[in-house]
């Protein structure tokens, strides 16, 4: 007589299955984080709102904001930043050129910037200065504080205006690295 057994089946189980299927998805959660990592800290978008940038940046450009750059280094002259001003995150972001450096005295006399007493060489483009602002006085920079302007100074509300004022380095979100939109602006900035 013949015995059946229930529920007693060997089954065989396939570990080459097991390890690509676990070699694939260590792979896909690397790149998830990855990812990740790449957006929060080199993808943040900012919408640049106005002219003040122009020709560099235009109005309506959407533009990346480098977040981790400043973890490792300073900020510098020359810089492009996206900032919060008087860190009011209820406002939209600001995109400007850093001209002064905390605890240099900064000043425009005759439409040219005098950093510490002398005259700023501007390597890029840029339009005259008509208005001095609050910067027609000599202003000394706290150890936190950065002197900001738009490349289009004519039509940019910057560090001469009271309600912008000097940017305090907590309130930098980074450095404007590359510009999403399409058109002939496209690119590394």
């Amino acid at each position: 007589m013949k015995r059946l057994q229930f529920g007693k089946e060997k089954k065989h189980i396939n570990y080459d299955l097991i390890k690509a299927t676990a070699y694939w998805g260590f792979r896909i959660i690397l790149v998830c984080l990855l990812a990740l990592v790449f957006v929060v800290y080199f993808g943040q978008q900012v919408n640049n709102i106005g002219d003040s940038m122009r020709p560099v940046i235009k109005n309506g450009d959407i533009v990346l904001v480098n977040r981790m750059i400043y973890d490792a280094s300073k900020p510098k002259r020359g810089d492009i930043i996206a900032f919060k001003p008087n860190g009011n995150e209820n406002s939209h972001s600001y995109i400007k050129r850093i001209i002064g450096l905390p605890g240099e005295t900064v000043q425009i006399r005759d439409g040219e910037i005098y950093i510490d007493g002398e005259k700023l060489e501007e390597e890029y483009k840029t339009s005259e200065i008509k208005d001095a602002g609050t910067a027609k006085e000599e202003m000394t920079l706290d150890g936190d504080e950065y002197f900001v302007l738009g490349d289009n100074r004519l039509n940019s509300e910057d560090s001469r205006v009271a309600d912008i004022g000097n940017v305090k380095r907590e309130d930098i979100l980074g450095e404007a690295w590359f510009i999403l939109s399409p058109g002939d602006n496209f690119g590394f900035i």
